[in-house]
């Protein structure tokens, strides 16, 4: 089948998805249509496409152990100078985000890496463009805000185009089940995490949730 490049990522919800990456594209990053606004779970990742559906799969019994938490956005920051990249702060969910993230690269699993820099999550909205438009893009979106309730996330394919493009959604609680998969083994429950209704079934929930409302 050949190999395919993957990423997992949680989806920045309608207006404000579309809102930021015309944004992006205004600031003069060429890059911004091909990607859609999101906070990315797993980077872009070389797979046999023979092996998606064992990580369909896994993404299924990662996304069967949430639930929903809140997500909130609020300024921007900056990965200069090690990074060309400024972004909007994940200020709400960023600790939800980080336990997602290392249960989709979990070392058992069909999509185990290792990353380049230390998980943080957030959203680009400018990348490798020049430094006074990365400039523009960090004053002009200092007092941006955005929240919505984070329901589950997606695996994301990149074309030859170099656009990404969803190949399947992973709502929280396993509501639905990919192909060839099957419902993870059931477990007992941990209690819901401060009241947030954050509970655990499947043998991929080891440990704790972190508090989702903690800053990161």
């Amino acid at each position: 089948m050949g190999t395919v490049t993957i990423g997992v990522s949680i989806a920045v919800p309608e207006p404000h998805g579309s809102l930021l990456q015309e944004l992006r594209a205004g600031f003069g990053d060429a890059a911004a249509h091909g990607i859609p606004t999101h906070v990315t779970l797993l980077p872009p990742t070389e797979v046999d496409g023979s092996e998606l559906p064992a990580i369909e799969a896994h993404l299924f019994e990662v996304a069967a152990a949430a639930r929903p938490f809140p997500m909130r956005l609020s300024g921007t920051g900056t990965f200069r100078p090690l990074s060309p990249v400024v972004y909007i702060r994940v200020v709400e969910g960023a600790q939800g985000c980080a336990w997602l993230q290392k249960q989709v690269r979990d070392a058992s699993g069909p999509v185990a890496r290792d990353l380049l820099f230390p998980y943080h999550p957030h959203v680009t909205v400018a990348h490798g463009i020049d430094e006074a438009s990365m400039d523009r893009a960090y004053e002009e979106l200092a007092d941006y805000e955005a929240e919505w309730p984070c329901t589950g996330f997606a695996l994301y394919e990149q074309g030859p185009d170099a656009v990404w493009r969803k190949l399947r959604e992973f709502p929280f609680g396993g509501a639905v089940v990919p192909p060839q998969a099957t419902a993870p083994t059931e477990g007992a429950s941990l209690p819901a995490h401060q009241g947030q209704g954050l509970s655990f079934g499947s043998r991929r929930a080891r440990g704790v949730w972190p508090d989702p409302n903690e800053r990161p």
